[in-house]
């Protein structure tokens, strides 16, 4: 997953892109709208991102073939939450694919937070 921040914060995230073939691309209306993004606005922050991500897929899987989780646990892990926004995009974007549960492991963050995530997740 790569995270899609939003213009001038980029840490805080308007979208996701899921690697896969394509891309699963989920937004987070409420920072989408904060923010005023059009559409063409949203495809260029995306664009920008997507070189990282097929970086990455290459260095993590190389020739590999993709797992599925369809079915099985997903386990997504952070190093800290702050807002929650793009915890809650991955596990938006997981959900798509299918998993039988999606826990999160995240070491800390604010109980409303978790409160918020305990909604998402499984």
């Amino acid at each position: 997953m790569r995270k899609v921040g939003a213009p001038g914060n980029p840490e805080l995230a308007v979208a996701a892109i899921v690697d896969g073939n394509p891309p699963d691309i989920v937004l987070n209306r409420e920072i989408v709208e904060a923010y005023a993004l059009d559409d063409d606005e949203l495809r260029v922050l995306i664009a920008k991102e997507r070189p990282e991500l097929e970086r990455r897929r290459l260095v993590y899987q190389g020739e590999r073939a993709p797992l599925s989780i369809t079915g099985k646990t997903a386990i997504i892990v952070d190093d800290g939450v702050a807002t929650g926004t793009t915890m809650k995009v991955a596990i938006r974007a997981l959900k798509r694919r299918s998993p039988r549960e999606v826990v999160v492991a995240i070491p800390v963050a604010p109980p409303d937070i978790l409160a918020e995530l305990a909604q998402e997740a499984d």
